[in-house]
């Protein structure tokens, strides 16, 4: 079940519900010549996760990240809102101390987009810590007040932004063939009915196209989703991205894109998902 799609969200307390896939199929090996369903060379060594675990069905809804809002940027410290996002389906008013935020009727199941990987950490954080008044700053990663650096997942996590080798397991790998696809439709080839792609002018509501073999739409196209990959570039620590966007062409969704940016990023294609434990938090 996705959020109440009410276009304001007031509560502090508004409760977020959220629907996992589970991925089990624990020990699978990682990508390789061998049990990849197609001829291309593309993503070998990665998909190897040795636990169950759940993952997001879908993306981050705006509904979903209103809540948030509403529940912990009355005081926006940690900048959780980028006026960008009025344009795309959240929007802020009041004053600083006691802003509210609505989300815009007939939007509220798009995900949410110009967040960065602190974003997304600190909504996992919320999420863990029961939300309501939930600490942004400690639980599954601990951040305390950090805007920069690199934060791993804390032992015994209860919702985080998933490893890259979670996110690409949900994506392309067949439990029941024990082999992995090209695309996140479980197929090695990909058309405008399975996914939000080719320079859309938008995202589309979550659960659109064709899912994953483990049930999760959305994994291709739509927005690029963050997840805890690192990389040392150009402009300094970069964390990882899959799946493309609506902006882009079917090449960015196979297992073979990988994509790194600064953490503070935000962009109108950067959404994300969380992954948790089995079973979900209460």
């Amino acid at each position: 079940t996705l959020v109440a799609s009410a276009a304001l969200i007031t509560s502090a307390s508004a409760s977020v519900t959220m629907e996992w896939v589970t991925v089990g199929n624990a020990g699978n090996a990682a990508q390789s010549e061998s049990n990849r369903a197609h001829s291309f060379i593309e993503g070998d060594g990665f998909g190897a996760v040795g636990y169950s675990y759940q993952i997001g069905k879908y993306e981050v809804t705006n509904a979903q990240y209103g809540a948030f809002l509403n529940a912990k940027a009355a005081t926006d410290s940690y900048g959780l809102y980028n006026s960008n996002m009025a344009s795309y389906g959240i929007t802020q008013g009041g004053v600083d101390g006691s802003y509210t935020y609505s989300v815009t009727g007939g939007l509220e199941n798009r995900p949410v987009v110009y967040v960065s990987w602190f974003d997304a950490a600190r909504f996992s954080n919320w999420i863990a810590n029961g939300q309501g008044n939930g600490d942004t700053e400690d639980g599954s990663y601990s951040l305390l007040g950090a805007t920069s650096g690199i934060f791993m997942v804390n032992t015994g996590a209860k919702a985080w932004i998933p490893t890259e080798n979670e996110w690409y397991k949900a994506a392309y790998y067949n439990g029941g063939t024990s082999t992995y696809s090209l695309f996140p439709n479980g197929q090695d080839s990909v058309t405008e009915a399975d996914a939000t792609y080719r320079w859309s002018s938008d995202a589309t509501d979550v659960g659109y196209g064709t899912s994953s073999s483990y049930g999760t739409f959305g994994q291709g196209g739509n927005v690029w989703e963050w997840n805890d990959a690192v990389n040392d570039g150009f402009f300094g620590w970069e964390r990882g991205l899959r799946g493309g966007s609506f902006a882009d062409r079917s090449n960015y969704m196979r297992s073979s894109e990988r994509y790194f940016n600064v953490t503070t990023f935000e962009g109108s294609d950067y959404g994300f998902r969380l992954a948790s434990a089995v079973p979900e938090p209460s």
